[in-house]
């Protein structure tokens, strides 16, 4: 069982009114082997919403109070997220999935990297709200990239 961004599956809940539809993941639901989340909507933010990055750390830094996640327009979404994150974490628990799939770049959903903070599409290294708070309580988190770059033609079948 995986826990897997709504994005991935054909959900409109980007931040741009959109979607990022892979059909190896859209399948995983359709098997019922996957349960879709979003924290973003989760967290109370609409869709389509300005696009959001954080400011002055990662997820990591969020959860500790010193970073903030903020709008373009320099709107404090924090809050949003953080419930987001830990909305995603209850469903998490109830599912105890082998695997949580999120989506690359998302200052919720980011793995491996998210935007600086600059709103000047540069990527850092660094993990999304929802990632680092899903790895403190010790769930393994992959990106969609991941996922798929590990992913066997059998797995993709199955």
């Amino acid at each position: 069982m995986y826990v897997i961004s709504s994005c991935l599956i054909g959900c409109v809940v980007t931040w741009r009114g959109g979607a990022n539809y892979r059909e190896v993941f859209a399948n995983l639901v359709s098997r019922h082997l996957a349960v879709p989340v979003c924290p973003e909507q989760m967290g109370g933010l609409p869709t389509p919403r300005p696009p959001s990055e954080i400011l002055g750390g990662s997820g990591e830094d969020v959860l500790a109070g010193r970073a903030r996640v903020v709008t373009r327009e320099g709107t404090d979404v924090t809050t949003n997220f953080l419930r987001g994150a830990e909305e995603v974490a209850r469903i998490v628990q109830l599912v105890k999935p082998e695997l949580v799939i999120l989506k690359e770049r998302s200052p919720s959903c980011g793995v491996r990297f998210i935007y600086d903070g600059t709103f000047s599409n540069t990527l850092r290294p660094g993990c999304g709200v929802t990632t680092a708070l899903l790895r403190s309580l010790g769930w393994q988190v992959v990106s969609d990239e991941e996922f798929i770059q590990r992913a066997t033609p059998q797995t993709q079948i199955e």
